[in-house]
């Protein structure tokens, strides 16, 4: 059923709305630092006073995997800490009826006081606020790959995650045929969105087995964080009630591409004119795109972990298989890092194609915009321009995007670029919550090793 976006915008419209609705109970959330939504209901005397107060989840929320594994050595928290509450403060404008069953009010939150240098949406905001101090505004765009499957979290279990069955088989992109036998659920998934103030601008099979992809329409670049972390979370919850599964993790086969979380933007004045378009500059770039570029450039391997956050995201940085594998760039061209998408004035653009669907979108948006803004301040020129096949492309080592998050981890601990930018202290934690993930990924052991292995040694 379609739910509502409430267009509330101050703690006084909020409160005011509840006593009118008088709901018994108010659904709450927030976003950890994998992009995981964690919430709980509260009754309605608690919310509105957590509207005045804020309300507390034990910080374990920002000091565990998305297995709810206790990271064991970062200093936000643990057990050394005792685990006491953070505060979360409630997000006005992110109030909503639930596109679900029972008109659940939603809202959700951000982590504030001691919690908020760790807070994902925190750091994105500390990014846009220093491009705010430059004279910019940042709009931006995020699109979205994911495979359906005729699965529930049951039979995943059951099957042991092998001989899986896609919503549909082989690959067949763009395929009218595939999305309309599939209309319900295509028409579905845009109506739930469009009713919680979601605007998916396109949805369409791509190539492989089950394979959806849509785009978000431009925002704002904080407004586009959450409207994509709250699609990657209720998209899920959308299939799950048509008993079927939706999975953004970044390569879920080997022998299949990944699923992309690319993102588009742009630099704007802060009085609305459109700052990357020059008809005098090279491919109508302006000197702010070029710089822009540059930075991000310059800084993706040492932020890969922010864009490259799991074990998994490194199998789809595979040459050939539609993603990026260094910090290139060129004009219209797919097999590069960031393209450059020559246009109008308005819609030139640049798009940051190293990011899978397995981000979590505030940190993305953080790393991509940060090291732009970095790269604008210290007019850092994007150097040569890559065309034809990338892959093929003699990359310097500093250009290169590591290869898995273990080394990710250790390039972003150690990026003075990136504690200017997010903060010591969310460094420090980000870089050492990837370390432990690496460490849980060392302990595995693979069907590729008991196939490679068992018999033969």
């Amino acid at each position: 059923m379609p739910g509502q976006k409430l267009n509330l915008d101050t703690i006084e419209s909020v409160r005011s709305y509840i006593r009118e609705t008088n709901p018994k109970h108010i659904k709450v959330g927030v976003f950890d630092i994998d992009g995981v939504l964690r919430g709980k209901f509260i009754a309605r005397d608690k919310f509105l006073s957590a509207l005045d107060d804020g309300y507390g989840f034990c910080n374990a929320l920002l000091g565990w995997d998305v297995a709810d594994t206790l990271y064991d050595n970062c200093e936000y928290t643990g057990w050394h800490t005792g685990f006491p509450d953070a505060n979360l403060r409630i997000i006005p404008e992110s109030g909503m009826i639930l596109p679900f069953q029972n008109d659940t009010l939603f809202f959700t939150s951000e982590f504030t006081g001691a919690s908020e240098a760790i807070c994902p949406r925190g750091v994105l905001r500390r990014v846009l606020k220093r491009a705010a101090d430059m004279g910019f505004s940042i709009k931006a765009a995020m699109e979205f790959e994911f495979f359906m499957f005729k699965e529930t979290p049951e039979s995943l279990e059951e099957k042991a995650f092998r001989r899986l069955q896609t919503l549909s088989p082989g690959s067949f992109s763009y395929s009218v045929l595939r999305s309309l036998v599939q209309e319900g659920l295509y028409q579905e998934i845009l109506d739930t969105f469009d009713s919680i103030g979601i605007e998916l601008e396109g949805l369409h099979a791509e190539t492989g087995p089950g394979v959806v992809e849509t785009a978000i329409a431009v925002d704002g670049a904080l407004a586009m964080a959450d409207k994509a972390s709250i699609f990657k979370a209720f998209m899920k919850i959308l299939a799950q009630n048509r008993g079927l599964m939706a999975t953004f993790m970044a390569k879920w086969n080997e022998t299949l591409s990944g699923q992309s979380g690319h993102t588009h933007m742009s630099v704007w004045s802060l009085d609305g004119k459109p700052l990357f378009h020059d008809p005098a500059g090279e491919h109508g770039m302006s000197d702010t795109m070029r710089y822009f570029l540059g930075g991000q450039l310059a800084y993706l391997r040492e932020f890969a972990a922010l864009v490259a956050p799991n074990i998994n995201s490194y199998s789809r940085l595979t040459p050939g298989y539609w993603a990026p594998t260094a910090a290139t760039w060129g004009i219209d061209n797919r097999t590069v890092g960031i393209r450059v998408i020559p246009g109008s004035t308005r819609s030139q653009r640049l798009e940051y194609r190293v990011p899978g669907s397995d981000v979590n979108p505030y940190l993305s948006m953080a790393a991509a915009i940060g090291s732009g803004l970095l790269g604008v301040e210290r007019k850092i020129d994007p150097g040569a321009i890559s065309t034809g096949n990338a892959y093929a492309q003699n990359v310097p080592e500093n250009r290169r995007l590591p290869s898995n998050l273990e080394t990710a981890a250790v390039l972003f601990g150690g990026s003075e670029g990136a504690k200017e930018l997010f903060g010591e202290a969310f460094v420090r934690h980000f870089a050492d919550s990837r370390s432990f993930e690496a460490r849980q990924f060392a302990r595995a052991v693979t069907d590729w090793e008991l196939r490679r292995y068992f018999e033969i040694l």
